[in-house]
């Protein structure tokens, strides 16, 4: 009669094995999903670090001397400098930069479009057209004399002693300030280094 009841001690080992790998695989669907999570929050991340890189540095920098020509009464009539590629940096369209000259008496702001105001002298290029690409040097020459069209400063806003900033704004990246001062006395016709 023993031999017809019912025993489940044979069963226990191979219900145990069922529920052990059932639980690895389990484990490693879930580690699967958490790896992949994990790696996609970590390339969102490394984006976001090289896009805020190339927005907080500036697309150009200063290379060379920032001058300024003298004008009648002591006054600044131009302003230039040289312009390249900041190191790593993706090319930049030069006649959309924008530039904003200011003193403690005034403040200007004009495109690098504007040819009357914004002279353009290459002096490296190495492919013709409008792009500032690396290995190349540009000369900017900025007319701040007394122009009529209401934006250019008057004899008297950009005088000796005066401190003077130029901002660079290219179309990417962060703003280049240039701030100098104006020489103690000015010729007119006379180029000055200014610092």
């Amino acid at each position: 009669m023993k031999s017809f009841e019912h025993n489940d001690e044979g069963f226990t080992g191979l219900e145990a094995a069922i529920v052990l790998i059932a639980f690895v695989v389990v484990a490693a669907v879930f580690s699967y999903v958490v790896l992949g999570a994990g790696f996609f929050t970590t390339q969102k991340a490394q984006e976001t670090v090289h896009t805020g890189v190339a927005q907080a540095t500036s697309a150009v920098e200063l290379s060379g001397p920032v001058m300024v020509a003298g004008g009648g009464a002591n006054n600044v009539t131009n302003i230039s400098f040289y312009l390249q590629l900041a190191a790593g940096g993706n090319a930049v369209d030069i006649t959309k930069i924008g530039y904003t000259v200011s003193t403690p008496k005034n403040m200007s702001t004009v495109q690098g479009s504007d040819s009357t105001r914004v002279n353009i002298h290459w002096l490296k290029q190495i492919a013709p057209g409008n792009l500032l690409e690396p290995r190349e040097m540009v000369l900017i020459d900025l007319n701040v004399g007394d122009i009529n069209d209401g934006l250019g400063f008057t004899n008297a806003d950009m005088t000796v002693n005066d401190k003077l900033t130029v901002e660079v704004k290219p179309p990417i990246g962060s703003s280049l300030p240039i701030t100098r001062t104006i020489p103690a006395a000015l010729n007119d016709g006379i180029w000055y280094e200014v610092y």
